[in-house]
């Protein structure tokens, strides 16, 4: 019956947005910063930033540029550092950024600079966009990358920083100590602030480098440098300023042709709780400028899918745990401990087991989490929480560095539900959590332990509010405590809220969790 009704809601989701033929912007109402986006074919991929959440640097495929599913992760786990296992320091904030996704000679190739030690780069290939990767090698650090394979003279370029390139060989192993090495340009005055995140690529025999950039007393916006030679002159213009539904600057992200010879941008926004959401728009060729938006600049709210033919696809999901693997929609908190986590343990249950003792959720390992959907979306879960030993923690957070946590204890005998507010604070230099401050809102004591949790989020006009709800029936609700004010604070996590589920120890190990399942609503 639990795998009938899942199916059920899973096919009405897709038919009510099937025939859609109009979308909203954002495009993806979700955390997708520093989106890379290419062409092979009639079909698009897209990668994007997950930082320190495994399995990492995820690859997405649509053939209308509206509906997006994940089909592969570049790689399972990090281990540049002892951080990436989340057991003293951890990585929040780091890991894999900004990542550069090319085709070139029938393969794929990926290309990102964790911002930690040792300071070096990866780069992986792979036959298909779904995978299997390889990793090719590791170069020195770069920063906001972007690769370019030149289609004039057959070399490979890495464009990053604020306007710097590097040739790599051929092979793409190492960078050529023979090869270009130079600064293209100088900032001009207005170039006062923030300018970064490098997509380089080639069009009509020119090269183009588009990067964000964030002057003093200016939205954030998209610039595009170009030249005829690629040590220059360069020459600069903004492509993009538009202050777009009363978020803020559009800036940050790349250009894409479709099969048909029209062109697109995908760029992010910076959308409070929820994240940095990627925006759709035309991107029309005038003068030699891929200038973005309508012919005004600005960008539409509601568009026309820019290809038919895609059924509805979608980079979250419920899940029933009934697969023999992990549904793509998942990401660990940090490097997962493999041998603390089954879906072979209980058929149909996806089963947490403790296996460190630790302080607070911020240093819990195998926390399993997804993407919140805006503008609104809800999600279920129910646990059985039988197997909980004494001291253990488990529960449903709306989970970032600020954080909306529903916690389940066993304390002896008895299990307690109690919603706090959470928020992490970190070391600059390791990312050590130094403290973590918790204001509790509301106990109450439970009678079963099968529960039911609820996680109601709503972003619309800048709300970022998340409702809690608990249920020992699975039918009534009752709310639990005040609403949470999620938050997006680069010098914590870096990255949009998520619906996260957890069990930790803070006495003994062993003790687990069976999730039965996930619901998710939009």
């Amino acid at each position: 019956m639990k795998n009938i009704l899942m199916t059920m809601m899973a096919l009405l989701l897709c038919l009510g947005n099937a025939v859609a033929e109009e979308f909203e912007n954002p495009v993806i109402y979700a955390d997708v910063p520093d989106p890379d986006v290419i062409r092979v074919g009639d079909t698009f991929y897209m990668v994007s930033t997950t930082m320190h959440l495994m399995p990492g640097a995820p690859i997405m495929r649509s053939r209308d540029l509206v509906n997006w599913e994940i089909v592969s992760y570049v790689f399972n786990r990090l281990t540049d550092t002892p951080n990436y296992d989340l057991n003293g320091c951890s990585a929040y904030g780091r890991g894999q950024w900004a990542t550069s996704l090319r085709y070139h000679k029938g393969k794929f190739y990926v290309l990102f600079s964790p911002n930690d030690k040792p300071w070096k780069s990866y780069i992986y290939e792979a036959e298909r966009a779904e995978g299997p990767w390889h990793l090719l090698s590791r170069p020195t650090h770069f920063h906001d990358n972007s690769l370019l394979f030149d289609e004039v003279n057959d070399k490979v370029y890495v464009f990053y920083g604020t306007g710097m390139v590097k040739q790599l060989k051929n092979d793409l192993s190492d960078v050529d100590p023979k090869g270009l090495n130079m600064k293209l340009f100088e900032r001009d005055a207005e170039e006062n602030g923030l300018l970064e995140g490098s997509r380089a690529l080639m069009h009509d025999g020119r090269y183009y480098l588009l990067m964000i950039s964030w002057p003093r007393g200016h939205l954030r916006r998209e610039v595009c440098y170009r030249a005829d030679k690629i040590t220059g002159p360069w020459e600069k213009k903004v492509i993009l300023e538009y202050d777009f539904d009363t978020y803020g600057g559009v800036g940050q992200g790349t250009i894409v042709d479709g099969p048909d010879g029209r062109w697109w941008g995908i760029i992010f926004q910076d959308r409070g709780g929820i994240g940095r959401v990627p925006v759709l728009m035309p991107c029309r060729w005038v003068d030699g400028w891929p200038m973005l938006g309508d012919e005004k600049g600005h960008i539409d709210k509601v568009m026309e899918r820019p290809y038919s033919g895609q059924e509805a696809k979608s980079i979250v999901a419920s899940d029933d745990f009934s697969a023999s693997t992990l549904s793509p929609v998942w990401q660990w908190n940090h490097n997962p401990v493999n041998e603390a986590w089954s879906l072979k343990s209980r058929h149909g249950w996806l089963r947490l087991t403790t296996a460190r003792r630790v302080e607070n959720l911020y240093l819990a390992p195998n926390t399993l989490s997804q993407r919140m959907m805006g503008p609104k979306s809800t999600a279920i879960v129910k646990l059985d929480v039988s197997g909980m030993k004494d001291g253990d923690r488990s529960g449903f957070a709306a989970f970032n560095g600020h954080s909306g946590v529903m916690t389940i204890e066993r304390n002896g005998a008895k299990y307690e539900l109690c919603l706090s507010h959470q928020t992490v604070n970190l070391r600059d230099s390791d990312k050590a959590v130094t403290s973590v401050d918790v204001i509790e809102k509301e106990r109450v004591a439970l009678k079963s332990t099968n529960i039911w949790l609820r996680i109601e989020a709503d972003f619309t006009n800048h709300q970022d509010r998340a409702s809690f709800y608990y249920s020992e029936d699975g039918m009534v609700f009752t709310k639990l405590g005040e609403d949470y004010k999620m938050r997006f604070d680069y010098r914590r996590l870096f990255m949009g809220s998520r619906f996260a589920i957890f069990n930790y120890a803070t006495k003994t190990t062993g003790g687990h969790i069976d999730i039965d399942n996930l619901n998710y609503t939009m």
